[in-house]
């Protein structure tokens, strides 16, 4: 027997309580050890991050190595279902992290993300470029149709076994370090492009300090820019941001041209400024990167490699929808802009309408042609009433769903809601995590995401999912609670929508289960929830005047619904133009040498774009494609919104809360995830093929 030197069995010894150690102090390398398993939010810490990031890494690895040497034959179970069980310290980590990243950064974080996003690209290409692991998995999948497999089992193969080839596993060895090499700079470019916008928006503001500049705005807008200022330590000053809550309303109502002409503009220029925070390069040089790997994986454009596995399954299917909406939107869009420019002339004041000018004279013409803007509606939608008795009161009645607000469950910051959610029985169904105001160490925009992922551990077990949505919506201001526009009152509907995906899936595998499904059919649950939020039956539940009690006067409701078309030409142009640019982006089948800037002009002259409507999302700020996963994808809503209309109108023909519509809806689509085919799902609820009609009537395009 060798004899080990005392030194070495200190060295041994010493090693073990380090590793002791880190195993009892570093919150994310067991399960939380929390009520429900949520995030231990009150112990983790940022040194936590790398550490947890590197042993999720070697576990899964050593996972991923037990598949590989199995000795028994590849079958779904000790294959597919082994990887998509493997990596479960990474997956909490990552969830928290990029969650934080999102909602809660800072440069620490910011760092960390640096340093290991290249990790994790090398991470994923050393898994989805193993040849012995792929040998393994073209068994299974060559063998689908003698296992006797269910459909989410069937699903789940098929989508690992894409994720192999569409990951390089085909490709012959002199290719695959370059692929190799796309992979991380194209992770590092989305990182980069992100933190420029977030750096982009943070720096800018508008600091008024003459009150005559206020003309015009409405007493909320102005409390709120004085609430800004006050932040900041700046007296008798008011402060407007590039939050959509500051600058939209700003835009709306703000009587001093000039100033409204500096914040669109600022706005619009994000990215786009020649400084340290410029996107433009970044954004072609992702383009050209997969323009190239797609053709390395033998696709023609990076819109074919996306749509590979959506229901739109071609580019060409996708620019037919668009351009049959564009073609008809346009012409609604320039009437509006004719109106708007009659008055104007009418006005005496002698310009030609600008995009500057749009928002501002957009609700003038609402104001005149229905008596009615949006200001009118905003006493009546406090956050509160939307929530607990909108939101929660229509889920309640379509599904029985209650919700119970925890005080006890840590957060990651104090303005952050927990709620557990539970069917009518009272048994529990989920975690729900809610994140509503802008801060500067968020992104903006509104998202639903997740901490935990519904699914089935391999006894049976249910784990429950945490689901996450964030918005960046007006805060409380003065004595005044946060009182919503009809915009952010139809966001917060929306983004439960995607929380009711997550929170009421009933998969067995991760890899499926809650959002896992086609870009463009994740928006339909959003979309659809939309619907009931100016249904007058729905507006009575919570629509109440946050002073005096009162409900929101019929006739009031009466105005919206007739206004309800109103400026949709502007809606759909901005909306479309911005589709047609993400699809032109991805459309390419070679590299270009045009800079971003030249690329999106192209693009607006080719869809005859009106100079007046400025692109939704220009390149250097559009973060959906650039460091988002809507790549090729962001017609998706659109198209999801042809499937939301068609299945609300199911809705509408049974019953608002018509217990057996809502039960199928659920069956079919919420608790299903990626279990089975969607164009299957959605036809198994509305029972027939959908069409666009509905979609076309709403926006007053048919």
């Amino acid at each position: 027997m060798k004899k080990i030197s005392f030194f070495a069995l200190a060295m041994i010894l010493l090693a073990g309580c380090v590793q002791k150690k880190e195993t009892m102090t570093n919150p994310f390398f067991q399960p939380f050890d929390t009520p429900y398993g949520v995030p231990a939010f009150d112990k983790i810490q940022t040194a936590d991050y790398m550490p947890a990031f590197e042993k999720g890494m070697q576990q899964q690895n050593e996972q991923i190595d037990a598949i590989v040497k199995n000795s028994e034959a590849p079958t779904f179970d000790n294959t597919i279902a082994a990887m998509d069980y493997s990596g479960d310290i990474l997956n909490r980590v990552s969830d928290v992290f990029f969650n934080m990243t999102e909602c809660n950064t800072n440069e620490e974080l910011q760092a960390i993300a640096r340093e290991i996003t290249p990790k994790l690209s090398k991470h994923s290409d050393d898994i989805y470029l193993n040849e012995a692991l792929f040998e393994r998995v073209n068994a299974v999948y060559q063998n689908r149709e003698n296992a006797a497999l269910n459909t989410e089992q069937k699903m789940l193969l098929d989508k690992i076994y894409k994720r192999f080839v569409n990951g390089g596993a085909n490709l012959p060895a002199d290719k695959k370090d370059r692929f190799r090499e796309i992979n991380e700079h194209l992770s590092l470019l989305s990182l980069e492009f992100g933190e420029n916008l977030l750096n982009e928006t943070n720096n800018y503001t508008l600091v008024i300090t003459d009150k005559a500049d206020l003309a015009g705005l409405p007493q909320w807008v102005i409390d709120g820019a004085a609430a800004e200022a006050a932040s900041r330590e700046l007296e008798n000053s008011w402060v407007f941001t590039l939050q959509k809550p500051s600058w939209i309303p700003f835009l709306q109502y703000s009587e001093n041209r000039e100033l409204r002409k500096e914040l669109l503009l600022a706005y619009a220029q994000r990215g786009d400024k020649d400084n340290e925070y410029d996107n433009k390069k970044i954004a072609m040089e992702m383009v050209n990167l997969r323009v190239e790997k797609a053709n390395m994986l033998g696709y023609e454009t990076w819109a074919d490699y996306k749509l590979s596995d959506r229901m739109a399954e071609n580019p060409q299917q996708v620019y037919d929808l668009l351009d049959d909406i564009m073609s008809k939107a346009l012409p609604v869009a320039e009437k509006e802009m004719r109106d708007m420019q009659k008055m104007i002339d009418n006005d005496g004041d002698g310009f030609k309408l600008e995009a500057w000018d749009w928002w501002h004279y957009a609700e003038k013409v609402k104001a005149q042609k229905y008596a009615f803007n949006d200001e009118a509606l905003k006493p009546y939608f406090s956050l509160e009433n939307v929530l607990y008795k909108g939101v929660f009161g229509v889920t309640n009645k379509l599904w029985g769903l209650k919700y119970v607000e925890r005080h006890d469950l840590p957060v990651y910051h104090e303005e952050v809601k927990v709620f557990e959610v539970q069917e009518s029985d009272g048994s529990l169904i989920g975690i729900l995590y809610m994140d509503f105001f802008p801060r500067d160490s968020k992104r903006g925009g509104a998202w639903m995401t997740s901490f935990r992922k519904q699914m089935k551990t391999p006894e049976g077990e249910n784990v429950l999912p945490v689901i996450q949505v964030v918005t960046n919506f007006t805060k409380p201001t003065g004595d005044a609670p946060a009182l919503l526009s009809l915009d952010e009152t139809l966001t917060l509907f929306h983004e439960f929508g995607h929380a009711l995906h997550g929170l009421l899936s009933e998969c067995t595998y991760h890899g499926v289960s809650g959002t896992a499904v086609p870009r463009d059919f994740v928006e339909l649950p959003s979309q659809i929830l939309e619907n009931w939020a100016t249904e007058p039956e729905v507006l009575d539940m919570y629509a109440f005047h946050y002073e005096t009690g009162e409900t929101i006067p019929a006739e009031l409701v009466e105005k919206m619904k007739k206004s309800g078309t109103f400026n949709q030409g502007f809606a759909v142009v901005e909306f479309m133009s911005a589709a047609l640019l993400d699809m032109d982006f991805h459309t390419l089948k070679e590299k270009t040498d045009l800079d971003a800037n030249t690329f999106e002009e192209q693009v607006m002259q080719r869809i005859n774009m009106m100079p007046e409507i400025i692109v939704r999302y220009r390149p250097t700020y559009f973060a959906h494609i650039f460091s988002g996963g809507y790549s090729a994808g962001y017609y998706s809503y659109t198209w999801a919104e042809v499937l939301d209309a068609d299945a609300f109108e199911a809705f509408k023909e049974n019953g608002l809360f018509d217990q057996a519509t809502a039960k199928a809806f659920r069956d079919n689509v919420l608790s299903q995830g990626g279990s089975d085919d969607a164009m299957k799902l959605y036809k198994q609820f509305r029972g027939q093929d959908p069409t666009a009609d509905a979609m076309m009537k709403r926006k007053g395009l048919q």
